[in-house]
């Protein structure tokens, strides 16, 4: 069946970036607090108005104008991840240090001051994504146990105490992505199982309060889930295989839309009404019709590293281009804007290091 490719009758944000801040490693999270947009990756150093600041892997921009915030504390290696919560931030990633501080993987920030918290714990892997909500921090990675307590790639903190909270449904393999709304959270990843229960290959739901596997919520996935969004409308996600794909399932898990791309789809965001997809894409195919290392068979137009999708499944004419081979890896809503990161250089043709702002 052909899919046309129409123009949604409103976009939220335009193809063009604007100015923004340039970085020197890949760019792996953005999270929004207030004025303050926070970044983690892998850079040493930001780039703005011909100035060159230090920042080991951790920054911090002003959200409205991105101007570099004095915000700047030091991760001794990547950071994967980050979610926000009162006056803190967590990171997540593959570090051992923050700013001279032991701090196995996972840290608390203070959103202000950069200054490292007494949040502290030992983490037998690395997580890769979190979302903080209902009173927890919830991490999801690759790792095998938390303070020497048994947690299959998943865990959650209190917010309030710190401490590693009771909930612990286990993946029997690696956790991509998280999704809180509601009472449920979200999981994609490569895992084959959520606690035993079967039907929960690559993408499920458990309770945001016992980890228990939710059944209502049953979807399938072709492939490596990358990425999640939730909202009330439904649940959105990006998967790999040959050729990636973004995916909008209803609350009960049924398939209300698919698109396909010749590469992986890698991050996911809705703003608007509109779904944001990143990833390492050079084109969005016409039908679902794909072959060798995924190129579209079925027709397709130029959509480099990011496209757009309307609420009835159809692309929009949104198309930035970005260049790279990884391209795009993160995605953030930013009040009526969209931050985008991973390891471009450009833009439409325009010089954007690894950031972008649209």
């Amino acid at each position: 069946m052909l899919l046309l490719v129409l123009p949604a009758p409103a976009r939220a944000v335009t193809a063009q970036p604007r100015v923004a801040p340039e970085f020197n490693g890949s760019v792996y999270a953005i999270a929004r607090l207030g004025g303050a947009l926070y970044v983690g990756g892998s850079f040493t150093s930001v780039t703005a108005g011909g100035r060159t600041y230090a920042r080991e892997r951790l920054a911090a921009l002003d959200a409205r104008t991105g101007a570099i915030l004095s915000w700047a504390p030091a991760a001794d290696r990547t950071v994967r991840a980050l979610a926000v919560a009162g006056s803190s931030v967590y990171a997540g990633g593959d570090f051992g240090h923050v700013s001279g501080w032991r701090r196995d993987n996972l840290v608390r920030l203070d959103a202000g001051t950069g200054a490292v918290g007494a949040f502290k714990h030992a983490v037998s892997g690395a997580p890769y994504a979190l979302a903080a909500a209902g009173g927890r921090l919830y991490a999801a990675g690759s790792f095998t146990a938390v303070d020497g307590y048994a947690r299959g790639n998943l865990a959650a903190f209190s917010l309030a105490t710190d401490r590693l909270d009771g909930w612990r449904p286990n993946a029997d393999d690696s956790v991509h992505s998280l999704a809180v709304a509601g009472s449920r959270v979200y999981l994609g990843g490569t895992f084959h199982q959520v606690n035993g229960v079967r039907g929960t290959l690559r993408i499920a739901a458990v309770s945001a309060t016992s980890g228990a596997v939710d059944t209502g919520f049953r979807p399938t996935a072709d492939a490596q889930v990358n990425g999640l969004a939730a909202d009330e409308s439904g649940v959105y996600g990006v998967t790999g295989g040959q050729g990636g794909r973004a995916l909008a399932w209803t609350s009960g898990g049924g398939l209300r839309w698919q698109r396909l791309f010749d590469g992986d789809a890698v991050a996911v965001a809705r703003l608007g009404g509109v779904t944001y997809v990143g990833g390492h894409f050079d084109r969005a195919c016409l039908t679902l019709s794909n072959g060798v290392r995924g190129t579209c068979t079925g027709g397709s137009v130029p959509r480099v590293k990011l496209a757009a999708i309307d609420a009835s499944g159809r692309l929009t004419s949104w198309a930035p281009q970005a260049n790279g081979v990884i391209g795009v890896r993160a995605l953030s809503p930013v009040g009526s804007d969209l931050a985008a990161g991973g390891d471009f250089t450009s833009v439409g043709g325009r010089p954007r290091k690894r950031f972008a702002l649209f």
